[in-house]
């Protein structure tokens, strides 16, 4: 049976798939404006290729090292996994709220400079670089949502990953398109708030461990809300695996969650700043 993880999946190799996908395109675009050999477009293609293989890598790596550690050890690290991915997406989600929109001009000037000399291994470089952080962000976003469950079905991960994988290259054709309905724009922002929800669900998965544990206090539910919507039946479950959704929540669950959407408020207002500051910047300069 698909339960949320087959969501998560999809959801985090969907965006980050988009990523990707714009930083190559981003990359080739450059490529068609200035260079007429073609040589730059096998320097992109060998670093995308050298990126894929570093992801695959560090995931190979890293799913050799979880396999070896001692059953014990498991729920540890499973915490420390899943709090891990939940901190990594937000700072992607911050970091993407701030720098997303110069995401084009820092590539092209990095670029320009890179290649002023006919060297094309600076476009090698780059586009490598790119593409292996987005796999290994990725990897570490799937370790994270696969060890905060209960119990995953191994053709979850699989089939979330071929669906994503699919959604992401509808979505950038569609994206280039230039499409009215959908914009980078508003990509972004829907799942951005897709990615901040499956965060605050490893956040409070971490939580939930943690206090099973011993190393966080145990305290009597708030309140029921099963009668409404269970999180053990089929929809609860797959709503609690995406947000974070608890039916009897304790005071430490509900602060724990509250608590991070605060944060998240406020990192992303942070994160906003250089960004009005340029704008305002840009139209005090127009109206001069």
């Amino acid at each position: 049976m698909i339960g949320s993880q087959f969501g998560n999946v999809v959801i985090v190799v969907w965006r980050e798939g988009v990523e990707a996908l714009l930083i190559v395109g981003i990359l080739n675009a450059w490529l068609r404006a200035n260079d007429g050999s073609g040589i730059g477009r096998r320097y992109l293609w060998a670093g995308v290729a050298t990126g894929l293989l570093i992801a695959i890598g560090f995931g190979t790596t890293i799913a050799w090292s979880s396999s070896s550690i001692p059953h014990a050890s498991r729920e540890v690290y499973e915490v420390i996994a899943s709090l891990l991915a939940a901190g990594l997406i937000v700072h992607m989600v911050t970091w993407m709220r701030g720098q997303g929109s110069s995401l084009r001009d820092e590539l092209e000037a990095a670029l320009r400079q890179e290649t002023g000399a006919a060297s094309w291994w600076g476009m090698f470089t780059l586009a490598a670089l790119a593409i292996a952080r987005e796999g290994a962000e990725t990897i570490l976003f799937l370790l994270g949502t696969l060890a905060a469950a209960e119990s995953v079905s191994p053709a979850e991960p699989v089939l979330g990953g071929i669906a994503g994988v699919t959604l992401a290259l509808a979505t950038y054709a569609l994206l280039q398109l230039g499409s009215r309905v959908v914009t980078w724009r508003l990509f972004f922002r829907v799942t951005e708030v897709m990615m901040l929800l499956l965060a605050a669900s490893l956040l409070i998965s971490g939580v939930d461990t943690l206090s099973e544990l011993g190393a966080l206090p145990s305290a009597a539910p708030l309140w029921d809300s099963s009668a409404v919507l269970s999180d053990r039946g089929p929809v609860g479950a797959l709503v609690a695996g995406l947000t974070g959704y608890r039916a009897q929540p304790t005071v430490l669950q509900l602060g724990c969650y509250l608590a991070y959407w605060i944060c998240v408020v406020l990192l992303l207002r942070r994160a906003e700043e250089p960004e009005q500051a340029a704008v305002a910047e840009k139209r005090a300069e127009i109206q001069r």
